[in-house]
């Protein structure tokens, strides 16, 4: 395993961990918020890229180019669906479900990418999935309905735009970290303005407009460097494991912050979580996990 690469994709995931809490704060709409990430971002790349001297030595080809932007639609798409989530219901639940996505791309990973799951690492999966299952909540919904209802949907759609995300992702390997998000984030832009609603922006106060340029210079600018960087240096399954480090962030911060406090149910699935984290990272069968 690249340990690099693993405390740059750790990181990461504890620093998006705190989204939901930010999203809250921002007074704006998910599209909105979206498009002011993205151009947040795509102006701190940007500084990044030519800072670093990275942009002179781009190995620019048309079919990872191609890839990048396709990556990028999923990416943004993942964000609007998951800021319509907050919406609709409680960050924890809705983080939670959010962070289903793993198992999307273990499936897709294993299909198309024809990496091999170890039984030590399938079993991890399944602890920290129960212990996704677990912090839900799924007894405080009385219906169907009233569960598909609650953000459900918009949950699950931004789970399997994130999974896109991570597989269309893991075949770039020509494209600096900073171009792929660079890329991403202006395509971002193009998507999603002809929807902005800019009188939304009038009266936002200082406050509101801290937490909006957090969620783009760090949530968004800072983390997907980290996260694209380490993404082609990691397997599916241990990119699988790591993105479980985020709902544990978010669900400390609703406790400490938000005044959140956890059922028993909730409080054993964080330790299914965290016990399968460690697990993975613990006992790796390296032989039977192809790296890409």
């Amino acid at each position: 395993m690249n340990g690099a690469a693993m405390m740059k994709m750790t990181l990461s995931m504890a620093i998006f961990g705190s989204i939901g809490f930010f999203t809250g704060k921002t007074g704006i709409p998910a599209t909105e918020l979206v498009f002011v990430r993205c151009i947040c971002a795509t102006l701190f790349l940007s500084l990044c890229w030519f800072i670093s001297g990275q942009y002179k030595v781009e190995a620019w080809q048309k079919k990872e180019v191609l890839q990048t932007m396709l990556c990028g639609v999923f990416l943004v798409l993942n964000w609007v669906f998951l800021f319509k989530a907050f919406e609709e219901m409680s960050i924890t639940v809705a983080i939670t479900i959010y962070n289903l996505a793993p198992i999307f791309v273990l499936i897709l990973g294993s299909l198309f990418l024809k990496e091999r799951m170890t039984l030590t690492s399938l079993l991890a999966i399944i602890i920290c999935f129960l212990g996704s299952i677990f912090i839900i909540g799924i007894q405080n919904f009385t219906s169907v309905t009233d569960f598909i209802g609650s953000g459900f949907i918009w949950a699950l759609l931004s789970a399997v735009c994130y999974a896109m995300t991570v597989l269309l992702g893991k075949g770039i390997n020509g494209l600096s970290a900073y171009a792929m998000t660079f890329i991403q984030t202006t395509i971002g832009i193009l998507i999603l303005f002809p929807f902005m609603n800019f009188s939304v922006f009038h009266s936002l106060n200082e406050a509101n407009w801290l937490y909006i340029l957090g969620t783009g210079l760090i949530h968004t600018g800072f983390v997907y460097y980290l996260f694209f960087d380490s993404l082609r240096k990691l397997s599916t399954v241990i990119i699988s494991v790591l993105v479980f480090v985020d709902p544990v962030v978010a669900i400390l911060l609703d406790t400490i912050l938000l005044d959140f406090r956890p059922s028993i149910l909730q409080t054993i699935g964080i330790l299914f979580i965290f016990g399968g984290i460690i697990y993975t990272l613990i006992k790796p069968n390296t032989k039977s996990v192809v790296e890409v």
